[in-house]
């Protein structure tokens, strides 16, 4: 009795700690501040369940990209791509805060064309090696989906045409010396972090305060998540989901000292890809939150 009851709390458990386990794309930087330049910094790039232990697969290291302080673009070097993440160097080689991470837009659905499904995104590549098989089945006996790496791919005849525009930001700052403010200078299109507590000011018994803007403006009702570092060293994750208020402004408070993933999501009907008819924006970032 004792065994079956341990074992419907441990199934328990992880049915209610499954939304917690989605895949998360981060950045961690060996550290987010240096007290002056010709230094380097050392980033891990993965997607993984457990924020910070890589588990699961590597971001591309092509997809990166460094903003300098004076708006210049840096380099990554001495890239590394393993099973389960990647590693690179930034030399640090100008005073006040960089940026380096992704951006990314895209567009993502599915179509109908003589009746067969096709979906739009991802690579385009040449079909799976049984995918001529009789009935269109693909190996192991699933359907056959065909695809379009673009929305001008789409033929003329397709019909069911469902689009969603995709933008997103993953990025972390690394800040030489004294902090600048020119890797934060919003451009006004999709979903932009603007702190007001700069990144590199963190501190665990203060609140830290940022802005989110969509297309320049401030953005109220933009659903922030954030969670600290290190969940295998505690049962809970401890996420916060919080939303920005009617001046775009997100109030944060730091639990404990650490490394933290916050990603933010906003949707919307704005779109600028033809025929798609809703935008989906994130932003996400890592942020260091030493102890006072």
């Amino acid at each position: 009795m004792r065994l079956k009851t341990l074992l419907l709390a441990a199934i328990g458990a992880a049915t209610l700690a499954a939304p917690a386990m989605a895949h998360r794309q981060w950045l961690l930087p060996s550290t987010t501040t240096l007290s002056d330049t010709n230094q380097y910094v050392t980033v891990d790039a993965a997607v993984s369940n457990d924020l910070f232990y890589p588990d699961h697969v590597a971001m591309r290291p092509e997809q990166i990209k460094v903003w300098a302080p004076d708006g210049t673009t840096g380099t990554i070097e001495n890239a590394a791509t393993g099973r389960h993440r990647t590693t690179f160097d930034v030399k640090v080689d100008k005073p006040g805060t960089w940026k380096i991470g992704t951006e990314m837009s895209s567009a993502m659905g599915s179509f109908k064309l003589n009746g067969e499904e096709w979906r739009v995104g991802g690579r385009r590549g040449p079909p799976p090696p049984a995918a001529t098989a009789a009935g269109g089945m693909a190996p192991q006996g699933r359907p056959r989906v065909r695809s379009v790496a673009t929305p001008a791919e789409i033929p003329a005849g397709a019909t069911d045409v469902r689009l969603t525009e995709m933008m997103s930001q993953n990025a972390t700052f690394v800040t030489a010396g004294p902090p600048s403010e020119g890797v934060f200078k919003p451009i006004g299109k999709g979903l932009e972090f603007q702190p007001i507590t700069h990144p590199g000011a963190l501190v665990a018994d203060e609140e830290g305060q940022f802005r989110f803007l969509v297309d320049g403006k401030p953005a109220a009702g933009v659903k922030v998540t954030v969670v600290p570092g290190s969940k295998k060293f505690r049962e809970a994750e401890g996420a916060q989901e919080l939303v920005t208020g009617a001046d775009g402004v997100l109030r944060v408070s730091w639990p404990v000292p650490g490394m933290y993933w916050m990603s933010a999501t906003m949707t919307d009907a704005k779109t600028t890809v033809p025929r798609a008819t809703e935008r989906r924006m994130t932003f996400t970032t890592t942020l260091e939150v030493p102890a006072p």
